[in-house]
């Protein structure tokens, strides 16, 4: 059977400088902007030995526009959703799911809207 695997993700925002300061409080992480052309990027850290797929913040203001609703739900992997998801409201977003078991032997989820109007899991196995 073919595989098929994501290989970048971008998400959309509105105000890329508080959706830095958003995801970089959440993730306890640095991102690192770009201004490229009429593109703005923000790139997550990445170590391509540990698998998985690097992404990116974006802003552009005529291609890309956020979701509270709609669209696809990208999912973070976490030691434990608690603490990304702990750490939503202080940087300025709302959890709309709180942790919760998906399945025992699939672990645990939690969604949360970022600063930008955009919805965004984590998932955990504890």
């Amino acid at each position: 059977m073919k595989s098929v695997t994501v290989g970048w993700f971008e998400i959309p925002v509105s105000n890329m400088d508080r959706a830095i300061e958003f995801y970089q409080k959440v993730f306890d992480c640095k991102l690192d902007k770009q201004d490229m052309g009429d593109f703005q990027m923000a790139w997550f850290p990445w170590d391509e030995s540990k698998g998985g797929a690097g992404g990116s913040l974006v802003f552009h203001k005529d291609f890309y526009h956020t979701s509270k609703l709609a669209g696809t739900l990208i999912y973070f992997s976490s030691e434990d959703c608690d603490m990304e998801l702990n750490r939503v409201k202080e940087a300025g977003g709302e959890v709309q799911i709180p942790k919760r078991m998906i399945a025992p032997d699939i672990g645990y989820m939690g969604v949360f809207l970022d600063s930008e109007g955009n919805r965004i899991a984590v998932h955990s196995s504890k």
